[in-house]
């Protein structure tokens, strides 16, 4: 990767503008287009394969069945050899926080501490600082990918792919023009959002079935009663009960681990935590990529009997690490934790992190969010060409305003522009990247053809 640019703090809104322009003379925009060299690129699979080391091996054969659904969903779970690949190409070292895996799927709506629906990024596993541009070339090789999953034209990809583009200049504009207090208060309203953009009737449904997420759902959806005792239900191997998992004082073990959790929340938020007393937990496979990580869910119950679901995630090296540099954060639960903070317009209050020394077990570190507070996604596989650009475009402007908060806004202005050259120049790298994933996919898929992948699909 690039040194980090620098611009002087004193520089004004002009110059460092201008710095942004100049800066194309040493990263020219075309410069972008390129994926970067293919001849000596390391073998995706090894990079997915060597992943697989430290996750629970019982689950690693669902991680690669989930991943060779589709193109798209190997893209998803594959944001370690895209790394390895933004390594290789053209970066500017223009430097914000990095969400890391910035692909359509992770973006989606969640309740901000109003409890109003907010849009915006909502996956922080791989977050470290980093050059803008890799974030933004995840995003648009995403479109580009699902929009090849979903049977799109080549002209309507390329719309849908520039489309997130501009997006990102038009929100990122905004932003170069806001204080910097008015901007830690921008955020993407889904109310209003509706209300502007008149979402299709699946996006409407989504954002009302969000609503409906809280604890009280996911405790009818998820528990049942036993013996006058509340219990979350097995279903293997996607929820698997604590009680057939651990023995001994492991149980109490994680009581005090869950308080080391409560420990690193402020004040407010952990007098809040502590009214709750901890009833039952279980280990719970979420996602694609995830998959072989270890995550559990946690019920817990006030003393009036008001449920309160925790989710708790490892948290390993981020995939960007070796190349963007180590994390500050010597705790990988609160490198994901601050990312989040940083990034987002408003969030979980009750985020936070713990690491857990089980008894002859490696050190893990994890960090805590609620399980049910809102949170919804698009269906990105479901979408046709207008609802995808549309989507595409939003995600783009979620992106350029968590850059925003954490980088130099205008500085990154300067350097893409204010026309559609930039777009242009990113959906051209999407499209090339495209055709990468695909051929990587081929290659995960002759891996497990020959017995070097064990994948179990349709879990």
């Amino acid at each position: 990767m690039s040194e980090p640019v620098v611009v002087p703090t004193s520089a004004g809104v002009d110059e460092r503008r201008a710095y942004g322009r100049a800066l194309r003379d040493e990263v020219p925009l075309e410069a972008h287009a390129e994926v970067g060299p293919t001849e000596d690129r390391p073998d995706p699979v090894a990079l997915l394969v060597a992943q697989d080391e430290t996750r629970q091996q019982e689950l690693v054969p669902i991680r690669h069945g989930r991943m060779r659904v589709t193109p798209f969903t190997f893209y998803r779970g594959a944001a370690a050899v895209m790394a390895s690949d933004l390594s290789r190409s053209a970066t500017t070292g223009v430097r914000v926080q990095l969400c890391g895996d910035a692909h359509l799927s992770n973006f989606g709506v969640f309740n901000g501490p109003d409890r109003r629906l907010l849009f915006d990024l909502n996956d922080f596993d791989e977050t470290v600082p980093g050059s803008f541009d890799w974030d933004l070339k995840r995003l648009a090789a995403s479109v580009a990918i699902a929009g090849r999953n979903n049977d799109l034209t080549a002209k309507q990809i390329r719309s849908a792919t520039r489309r997130s583009v501009r997006g990102y200049r038009e929100w990122l504009t905004r932003a170069s023009e806001a204080s910097p207090l008015d901007l830690n208060y921008f955020r993407i309203d889904v109310e209003s959002l509706a209300e502007r953009e008149k979402l299709h009737k699946r996006s409407r449904k989504a954002t009302a079935k969000a609503t409906r997420k809280d604890s009280l759902r996911a405790l009818k959806k998820l528990t049942e009663v036993v013996d006058g005792r509340r219990r979350i239900v097995s279903n293997p191997p996607v929820i698997m009960r604590v009680d057939e998992l651990l023995a001994g004082n492991e149980r109490e073990q994680t009581k005090e681990f869950f308080e080391r959790y409560a420990a690193t929340l402020p004040p407010k938020q952990r007098a809040v935590i502590e009214r709750y007393r901890f009833v039952d937990m279980a280990h719970k496979i979420v996602g694609v990529g995830s998959v072989g990580t270890r995550c559990l869910i946690v019920l817990l119950e006030s003393d009036r009997g008001d449920p309160l679901f925790m989710q708790f995630k490892e948290a390993t090296q981020s995939v960007l690490e070796p190349y963007a540099g180590a994390s500050e954060f010597k705790q990988a639960g609160e490198r994901v934790v601050r990312g989040q903070q940083f990034m987002q317009s408003a969030g979980d209050i009750l985020l936070g992190w713990a690491r857990h020394s089980g008894k002859g077990e490696r050190t893990i570190d994890f960090y805590f969010r609620q399980l049910w507070d809102g949170k919804g996604s698009a269906e990105v596989e479901q979408m046709g060409p207008k609802r995808l650009k549309s989507y595409a475009w939003h995600c783009g402007g979620a992106l350029a305003l968590a850059h925003a908060r954490t980088g130099d806004a205008t500085v990154i202005r300067g350097y893409l522009g204010d026309d559609k050259t930039s777009d242009h120049v990113f959906a051209e790298f999407a499209e090339q990247y495209a055709d990468l994933n695909e051929s990587d996919y081929a290659a995960h898929e002759t891996a497990i053809a020959s017995g070097r992948i064990d994948a179990t699909s349709g879990v």
